[in-house]
C-alpha cells in the first residue's frame, strides 16, 4: 500500500487472483455436494468460467512480471513421473 493506503496495481491484481482461488474452491465443493443434477451442471458451469478468470489474471500478473514461475528441474520431473507411474 502506498502512503495514502491505497492498494497498488500489482497488489489489487494479486487480492484478484487470490479470490479467484477461493472462489474456484468453493464452487468446486458445491459442485462436488450438489444431489440435483441441474444444479450440479449449472455450478461446474459457473466453475469453469471462474477457472477461465482465474486464468486470465494469472497470465496477466505473470505477464507483467508479478508472478514469477520457476522452472521444475528435468530430473525432479523424472522423479516424480516414475513415482506416480509405481
Amino acid at each position: 500500500m502506498n502512503q495514502n493506503g491505497d492498494m497498488s496495481e500489482k497488489e489489487i491484481m494479486n487480492d484478484v487472483l487470490s479470490s479467484q482461488k477461493q472462489i474456484t474452491a468453493t464452487y468446486n465443493t458445491y459442485a462436488n455436494e450438489c444431489c440435483a443434477p441441474s444444479v450440479r451442471d449449472e455450478f461446474l458451469t459457473l466453475l469453469n468460467e471462474e477457472h477461465q478468470m482465474q486464468a486470465d489474471v494469472f497470465s496477466e500478473l505473470q505477464k507483467r512480471g508479478w508472478y514469477q514461475i520457476e522452472s521444475a528441474e528435468q530430473q525432479k520431473i523424472d522423479q516424480a513421473k516414475q513415482k506416480y507411474q509405481n
